[in-house]
């Protein structure tokens, strides 16, 4: 199945890219909006600020583009930062406005719990995405901020309280925590979503 891995400077592409390989993907890489709008499969991902990442999606119409390929039925995986775009808004810098392909919003950690959130982490989860992944399997997490119970929640973890892992609206799917990063479990996730149907 032919994934289009968008091509982000916001981003560990080389890491996605080596992984959706290991799963066997017919992987395309670009940042060219055009490409980005007609295909059929793609990867958001981001690391680092929302707000620097956001500014670029805008700048090169990419924002646009992912918009008209969700329209016309692409399935969509956003990864770490790329899963927090897909929200409505980020409160990284006051307020930022994202996708808005999910409902929510992006809040930073606070609690006793040191942030950046680094490492190893259960979760719970259900759904297509996590299908053959047992229960409570930990992933590797790199992140200050998260969605608190998102309205489209399919996956949650704790730190400094609940947070949402992973959610799913229509054929849009994002995860908070790294699958090129979390060894079987997360390639088995990138199966499942190159797969997907």
């Amino acid at each position: 199945m032919r994934v289009t891995l968008i091509d982000s400077p916001v981003a560990n592409t080389a890491n996605i890219a080596r992984a959706l390989r290991a799963c066997d993907a017919d992987l395309e890489i670009t940042s060219d909006a055009a490409v980005i709008a007609s295909a059929s499969k793609l990867v958001l991902p981001g690391v680092g600020s929302f707000v620097a990442a956001m500014q670029w999606l805008r700048e090169h119409a990419i924002d646009d583009a992912i918009h008209r390929a969700v329209v016309r039925g692409a399935a969509l995986l956003g990864i770490c930062v790329g899963h927090q775009l897909l929200f409505e808004r980020s409160t990284e810098l006051a307020s930022t406005s994202g996708l808005g392909l999910v409902r929510g919003e992006i809040q930073r950690f606070t609690g006793a719990l040191p942030v950046p959130q680094i490492g190893w982490n259960r979760v719970s989860a259900r759904g297509a995405l996590f299908d053959g992944i047992a229960g409570e399997t930990p992933f590797y997490f790199v992140n200050s901020y998260a969605a608190r119970t998102a309205e489209d929640e399919i996956a949650s973890a704790e730190y400094n309280g609940r947070f949402t892992a992973a959610v799913q609206r229509g054929r849009v799917l994002g995860v908070q925590f790294h699958p090129e990063k979390s060894s079987s479990a997360g390639l088995r996730l990138l199966r499942n979503f190159i797969a997907w149907t």
